[in-house]
């Protein structure tokens, strides 16, 4: 059964989109734990990070790389944090957090923004973004 981040993937929920390749997608995250909180994800539908095949896992990595050196351009933090748990959805996926403190690596702080903020942000961010 497809997962809730494949029917991102397929367009078939909307979602704030960041970026996309050939083999992995990036979104902002719809229960953030801060302004930015961004999913990176592959297309390849699998639950565990490490049940990767070596060339999927150094794709992902370098791709979320990408997302989160725009998303440190682009939204005012000390640092971004990476966070791989994997518990909430049977989909790996990648969160990257923009850090200006601990309590939002916890997952029980979260922020709340209007529609008009998640696209205001999602724009900020692909601004930011190298080819």
């Amino acid at each position: 059964m497809p997962t809730i981040f494949t029917k991102i993937i397929n367009r078939e929920i909307p979602c704030y989109r960041i970026a996309e390749d050939e083999h992995f997608f990036a979104f902002l995250d719809i229960n953030p734990n801060a302004i930015g909180h961004t999913l990176c994800v592959p297309k390849k539908d699998m639950d565990k990070l490490f049940d990767l095949d070596q060339e999927t896992y150094a794709g992902l990595m370098q791709f979320s790389r990408k997302v989160a050196l725009a998303l440190e351009e682009a939204i005012p933090c000390l640092r971004v944090g990476v966070a791989v748990i994997g518990l909430e959805v049977p989909h790996v996926h990648v969160h990257l957090i923009p850090l200006n403190d601990m309590k939002e690596m916890t997952f029980q702080h979260k922020v709340t923004m209007s529609k008009e903020e998640f696209e205001a942000t999602a724009e900020k961010i692909r601004d930011h973004l190298t080819p």
